[in-house]
């Protein structure tokens, strides 16, 4: 009896037009169709597992060729926008572009791991992109960051990334202040920098582009048109690496 249900409940799963079968119940023979589906789940909860698998397994493929059509149509913006810090090989074959925000524990956890693949691969093109959404102290260190790059270069503003990614405390004017006496920079002009218009655009660009993107946490990653959403280690940062070479 159970055996010839199952078969029954799948050519009906199967089949639209057998579904409609159902509308066709009496009441009675309604209640008794779903108290055979009920009793059959409860002896066969596997059959559930089952199912949710292929849902979610299908719900990640779905994201994932929508992620890259999103990454491809936005490639001009992630890779090459003119203003973003550009570290690693310039050149390189393979460009890692990374969303963060300076008070993200996972962009701080994810940071040695990050610099291990840059520092190991010298293939590697790395693209910041300032992303600050988790409240004005992410926004502040994030000004700080940019008016650093556009006042003093890439060089002053990896140092400051850097520090700020390793920094644990609360950040204010003071202590931003003090990071960039500790680096011999020149806080003045930088501070002054902090909220002018080319500040305001560079954030508002990448929120853009984050909101085209449909990024709406950090860290998030893009290899090339693969985007991977949240903390990833090191071995499979290696691993999809690996596989955009081999394609």
């Amino acid at each position: 009896m159970r055996f010839r249900f199952a078969i029954s409940l799948s050519l009906m799963l199967a089949s639209p037009a057998a579904a409609l079968e159902l509308d066709a119940m009496s009441d009675d023979e309604r209640a008794a169709f779903r108290a055979e589906v009920r009793a059959y789940l409860l002896e066969n909860p596997e059959v559930l597992q089952e199912a949710i698998e292929v849902l979610q397994a299908r719900g990640a493929a779905a994201q994932a060729g929508n992620d890259i059509a999103l990454a491809r149509a936005n490639a001009d913006a992630l890779f090459d926008d003119g203003f973003s810090f550009v570290g690693g090989n310039p050149d390189g074959d393979i460009t890692v572009v990374e969303f963060m925000d300076y008070r993200c524990g996972f962009c701080k956890r994810a940071f040695p791991e990050v610099k291990s693949l840059v520092s190991g691969d010298p293939n590697i093109r790395y693209v910041i992109k300032e992303f600050p959404i988790l409240g004005e102290q992410s926004v502040l260190a994030s000004r700080f960051a940019i008016a650093t790059q556009l006042v003093a270069g890439d060089q002053a503003y990896e140092d400051v990334h850097n520090t700020l990614m390793e920094y644990r405390g609360d950040i204010s004017t003071q202590s931003l202040a003090r990071l960039g006496d500790a680096l011999a920079l020149d806080v003045d002009a930088i501070t002054a920098q902090m909220d002018s218009d080319e500040v305001n655009a560079i954030i508002a660009s990448n929120r853009e582009l984050a909101q085209r993107l449909q990024i709406s946490g950090t860290p998030t990653f893009v290899f090339e048109d693969q985007m991977v959403r949240g903390y990833v280690e090191l071995a499979q940062m290696e691993e999809l690496v690996a596989q955009l070479r081999a394609e």
